[in-house]
């Protein structure tokens, strides 16, 4: 299926691996020029290389940290004129409610709310001016059915959600759509940063431990980052300009609910 975005220009943050790669992969697929930002240089040289060889678009890393101004500095002078962006950053760290004090809560908010804000505010002019852009900002399930243990997560998503449902029918006249994605479990680094721990308290497996989660999803099995990205990308397409300020499950129908 063409998308009709064959030559449009991509920011992906975090995307060196796990959702933010798959959001990568199928869009230079749809043969769209991709600005790919993480924080790791080496991991992310070797998948612009990789995307850049297979799909035959332009690739360029830019090795910051997305979450501080200097990183977005560099990311945004890099990338010059954009059309598509796809806000992603890395989940903070599980807990307690008790666990957390005032500076965890603010490094959450900066990662997953207030730079992914930054980025809009930084580039969503520009779209508007051309009458055309895409923006999908990868949140999380949590928004829909909140996880106790991702009290951060669930607070800094939260938040970027209502400033998006805002925003979002602001700029749909001028052609720009914004959506948010939200990921259920998919087999990540992120999933297992998260079974780690339940298979060391429970001396299981890490397998066992993923079994146990798979068995309390619906389709029976994590998520695959390439069918995310898959969604993404329709969500970056020509088709996608009247879904505005949508929150869109990927979850195997975990979340139990009927709205």
């Amino acid at each position: 299926m063409d998308l009709g975005i064959r030559g449009k220009r991509a920011v992906v943050c975090a995307g060196s691996k796990g959702l933010g790669r798959g959001c990568a992969e199928a869009l230079a697929e749809a043969g769209v020029e991709i600005v790919l930002n993480a924080r790791g240089a080496e991991a992310l040289t070797v998948t612009a290389n990789e995307i850049e060889a297979r799909t035959g678009v332009t690739v360029i890393p830019v090795a910051a940290d997305i979450t501080t101004a200097a990183g977005r500095a560099a990311v945004l002078e890099a990338a010059g004129e954009v059309d598509i962006l796809v806000n992603n950053a890395g989940g903070p760290p599980p807990g307690l409610w008790s666990d957390w004090g005032r500076e965890d809560f603010i490094a959450a908010l900066d990662a997953n709310m207030l730079a992914p804000i930054a980025m809009m505010q930084a580039l969503l002019p520009g779209m508007m001016a051309r009458g055309w852009g895409r923006v999908v900002n990868i949140t999380s399930a949590a928004v829909k059915a909140p996880i106790p243990q991702l009290g951060l997560s669930n607070a800094a998503r939260a938040g970027l959600t209502g400033f998006v449902a805002g925003t979002a029918r602001q700029v749909a006249s001028s052609g720009v759509v914004i959506n948010n994605l939200l990921p259920g479990i998919h087999a990540t680094d992120r999933m297992t940063a998260l079974d780690g721990p339940v298979a060391a308290a429970e001396g299981i497996s890490l397998a066992a431990a993923a079994e146990r989660r798979m068995a309390t999803i619906p389709a029976r099995r994590y998520g695959a980052p390439a069918d995310f990205g898959a969604t993404c990308a329709f969500l970056c397409s020509q088709y996608a300009g009247f879904i505005v300020g949508q929150n869109i499950l990927v979850d195997g129908g975990a979340a139990n609910q009927t709205l």
